[in-house]
């Protein structure tokens, strides 16, 4: 297995390879994700449950419960409807990274941690406007199922809801 590390604050407060690699991959996948800038990956990562990376940013995740301050439309749909959760708001692994288990592993750990902090269950988005094929496929091997849809940013994309338990 593939050992993972913490994205600290440290990290991405100053310009630097980590941070540019990270800025660099989350925007290669800006249509899948959301474009980061600079400060707003800070912030990020400073309210993030966690936050962690795989190589040489060959993959990341970030995630946040229900606690975060957050003021992302897919998150407060979630908070909106369990007391509690952690949500994944983006994990992207880099093309050259792919199928070497990185995102199975991210999210292994964001299972273990999950449960550690007393959580029941993880949740995200998929784009299903426009699609997201691979991701679907993924979180369903994973045992996500769908919970709701909703269409965000005016209209320009559409995605589906999942849920799954930590214990599952």
């Amino acid at each position: 297995m593939t050992e993972t590390w913490s994205i600290a604050r440290a990290d991405v407060a100053a310009p630097g390879p980590l941070r540019d690699a990270l800025l660099a991959l989350n925007n290669a996948h800006a249509q899948e994700l959301s474009w980061l800038e600079p400060d707003r990956l800070l912030d990020l990562v400073s309210r993030a449950f966690v936050a962690t990376g795989i190589g040489h940013v060959d993959a990341f995740l970030l995630a946040f419960d229900q606690d975060a301050d957050y003021d992302s439309p897919n998150f407060l749909w979630f908070r909106s409807r369990y007391p509690r959760f952690v949500y994944v708001d983006r994990i992207v692994v880099a093309p050259a990274a792919r199928g070497r288990g990185h995102a199975r592993t991210l999210y292994a750990e964001l299972f273990a941690h999950a449960a550690r902090a007393g959580h029941d269950r993880v949740v995200c988005e998929v784009n299903s406007v426009p699609p997201n094929p691979a991701s679907d496929a993924f979180h369903s091997a994973l045992g996500f199922s769908e919970v709701g849809a909703g269409t965000i940013h005016a209209g320009a994309k559409t995605v589906r809801y999942l849920s799954r338990p930590v214990a599952a």
